[in-house]
């Protein structure tokens, strides 16, 4: 799994203006957001995963709070050999700095279902890879 949380000068520029602005006993606006993003990526899998039915289950386990989205690509190292699908999963999720500010904003949630996705592909991944048939 991988985390990123895109930080843009002028965001934060325009929030600290904004705290500025409210003084200490105000509440900053809250539509000042930050975007994290949490990816997960498989590698070329010989038996890979109906991608609409993985879609599925995942947006079960992310549900609201972490909505997921599954792509995949198709790579041929010479024209002859076989497709090997490599497959990534993403997801978007707003945080906004009016509520870390004031100590409100907890990302457990989100966290615990990164990791129920990153269990889920853990636990399906010897069939992808077809070592379960042995």
């Amino acid at each position: 799994m991988h985390v990123a949380l895109e930080v843009d000068p002028r965001t934060t520029i325009s929030f600290e203006d904004e705290v500025v602005r409210v003084g200490d006993g105000g509440e900053p606006d809250g539509s000042i957001v930050l975007p994290a993003t949490f990816s997960f990526a498989l590698p070329p899998l010989p038996a890979g995963p109906d991608l609409l039915v993985l879609a599925t289950d995942l947006a079960a386990i992310g549900g609201m709070g972490l909505p997921l989205e599954v792509s995949a690509v198709d790579s041929f190292a010479a024209v002859t050999d076989a497709a090997e699908r490599a497959i990534a999963i993403m997801s978007r999720v707003e945080v906004s700095l009016a509520r870390i500010y004031l100590g409100q904003e907890v990302l457990c949630d989100v966290l615990d279902k990164c990791q129920s996705v990153a269990e889920f592909l853990l636990d399906r991944a010897p069939v992808w890879l077809n070592e379960g048939l042995r």
